[in-house]
């Protein structure tokens, strides 16, 4: 007699319990997930001739009115499941006469699996409102107050950012405007006195083979010459228009400019009448001749496309012929052409009183003097003339220079020591930095005041001595560091065109600010002295740090690195340059 007993874990489990007189008990367990669907009668089939030993089911039907669930955990797990095997090994044996379920269809043996048919279930998906129930529902109050709610919360959101944007704008500093700018005051004019010197070509065609050089540099205008013809003190030989052998030829000179162009570097053309006499002009007698000749000169290179004009002593123009200098500003600076010309005029005054007159009484766009020259309070000087210069100039005329075709070059007036001190302070004041050929590698005068132009590729060879890949390595240094000085100059408005801070002064020191509106600051200091000077810079536009953005003693104070600004330690000679963001 067979027995139903069952348990449930997720699935409904069976066990049915088979007993013989003299027998042991034995059962079989099987997973059943049920669903009840009627009332089944459900009998055993194991005793229809057969060994109760070797019990096997064809088909088990459940009467779930019956079903107990068993209390004993233990008999749940402990049931001994049928082996698969063993059931294939059992013949299928028909059942009793009664027992009509049990009985195989075909009246044959066949081996099988307890089976159990289970109806799926079937998942109903949501697919929503239909259109009609939709506008059923949207009519109601209930509808018609949460859109109204919805649609107000929207709106007051809608109005809330609007306000706050308005909030921010007007609170926000607005931006100062910008100065009106000409192209030679966003950089480096680079002057080159004497084409023969500056290459191994030595005329026109080598300077035009040496323009990426001077992109490299950052160079924005290029100041030419004289090339013109003209005598020593001889004005009968004066010839504005043509070009001297030695420089080379028309035509060399309109490749180089259409080359410069290209890069974006403008030139200028050095038109001094007398340049390699002692007057610019020759003499008190002859100004006036030469004026008028160069008011036809003037016209004759500005149609080859010169984008401007230097000229030398100009006071005395300026003073003797008043009129006829009135014509040369004028055919220079009223030009129709859509690229503006430069007029830059040099003087050997040194006093910035007498400087600033002259830029006042002459016009002229810009002025090279002699402001900036060494001397033995250089640091003093340099801030009074900076300051008396910056206070009674707007900055787009103000020019910073020190040499010249008269003076020679940077580095042999100021010492191999100072050389960067001097390129960091021309290539941060307010104004345009004018310097000479050679400059950027500390190129020395030697019996000329222009010295033959040294390039890497003359010395990279394999006989080259110890001394000579120092001096090289020197250069490559020098060179490196006028490079990024010329770059900040050319980019960042605080350099470009920003205000000018003094912050200290004394006989050996120097320190002031350059800062615009909302852009990054910058601070340069500098120690002219042989001693360690201690400067405790303070002010409200003053963070108590600043980040080194360079140094002429990169060892000391390196890139990157921030430092006390109360207490800022300068060794003899040294230079450094400081920048931090705006704040409010």
């Amino acid at each position: 007699m067979c027995s139903g007993v069952f348990t449930r874990n997720q699935t409904l489990q069976t066990s049915y319990k088979c007993e013989s007189k003299g027998q042991s008990e034995y059962s079989v367990s099987a997973g059943l997930a049920l669903k009840p669907h009627h009332n089944t009668q459900c009998k055993d089939t194991s005793h229809a001739g057969g060994d109760p030993l070797k019990a096997s089911f064809s088909h088990i039907c459940i009467d779930i009115s019956t079903v107990k669930m068993s209390k004993d955990p233990e008999v749940d797990l402990k049931d001994v499941e049928l082996n698969e095997l063993e059931q294939e090994k059992q013949p299928m044996t028909d059942g009793e006469a009664g027992n009509e379920l049990a009985t195989s269809p075909t009246g044959t043996e066949k081996n099988g699996c307890v089976k159990v048919k289970i109806p799926e279930e079937t998942d109903t998906k949501f697919t929503g409102l239909s259109k009609e129930e939709l506008l059923k529902v949207a009519g109601t109050p209930g509808w018609v107050r949460t859109r109204w709610a919805l649609l107000i919360l929207f709106w007051l959101g809608w109005i809330g950012m609007l306000t706050g944007a308005i909030i921010i704008i007007v609170q926000a500093p607005s931006c100062k405007p910008l100065p009106t700018l000409n192209w030679w005051n966003m950089g480096l004019l680079y002057q080159i006195g004497d084409v023969k010197a500056f290459t191994d070509i030595g005329n026109l065609k080598g300077v035009e083979e040496k323009i990426d050089h001077l992109s490299q540099l950052k160079v924005k205008g290029l100041v030419l010459g004289p090339i013109h013809v003209a005598d020593m003190d001889k004005p009968i030989t004066l010839e504005f228009e043509e070009i001297s052998s030695d420089a080379g030829t028309l035509d060399q000179f309109n490749n180089l400019i259409r080359t410069a162009h290209k890069k974006g570097i403008s030139v200028v053309l050095d038109l001094t009448p007398n340049y390699l006499g002692r007057q610019a002009w020759f003499t008190n007698g002859t100004v006036t001749s030469v004026a008028e000749r160069l008011k036809v000169a003037l016209v004759f290179w500005l149609n080859q496309g010169v984008d401007g004009v230097k000229l030398s002593g100009i006071d005395r123009v300026a003073q003797l012929v008043p009129s006829l200098w009135t014509d040369i500003r004028a055919i220079v600076q009223n030009s129709t052409h859509e690229k503006k010309r430069v007029l830059i005029g040099v003087t050997d005054k040194k006093n910035s009183v007498e400087v600033s007159n002259l830029l006042n009484s002459t016009g002229v766009d810009l002025l090279l003097s002699g402001v900036l020259q060494p001397s033995k309070d250089s640091a003093m000087s340099c801030a009074h003339a900076v300051q008396q210069l910056y206070s009674s100039q707007t900055q787009t005329q103000l020019a910073w220079n020190v040499g010249g075709r008269v003076e020679g070059h940077l580095a042999s007036l100021v010492g191999p020591d100072l050389i960067q001190l001097y390129q960091m302070l021309l290539f941060t004041l307010p104004g345009t930095p004018v310097f000479n050929y050679g400059d950027e590698i500390g190129l020395e005068d030697q019996d000329t005041k222009f010295p033959k132009m040294l390039w890497d590729s003359q010395e990279m060879g394999v006989d080259t001595n110890e001394s000579i890949k120092a001096e090289r390595k020197q250069r490559l240094t020098l060179s490196s560091f006028f490079k990024t000085l010329s770059d900040l100059r050319s980019k960042e408005r605080s350099l470009i065109h920003g205000d000018y801070l003094l912050l200290h002064s004394d006989t050996t020191s120097l320190a002031y600010l350059r800062y615009w509106d909302q852009s990054e600051r910058y601070l340069a200091a500098f120690n002219w002295g042989p001693d360690m000077v201690m400067l405790q810079l303070a002010h409200a536009e003053l963070p108590g740090q600043a980040t080194v953005r360079l140094s002429t003693d990169p060892a000391k104070h390196e890139t990157g690195r921030d430092m006390d600004l109360k207490a800022l330690e300068l060794g003899p000679g040294q230079a450094i340059l400081f920048n931090f963001p705006f704040s409010f």
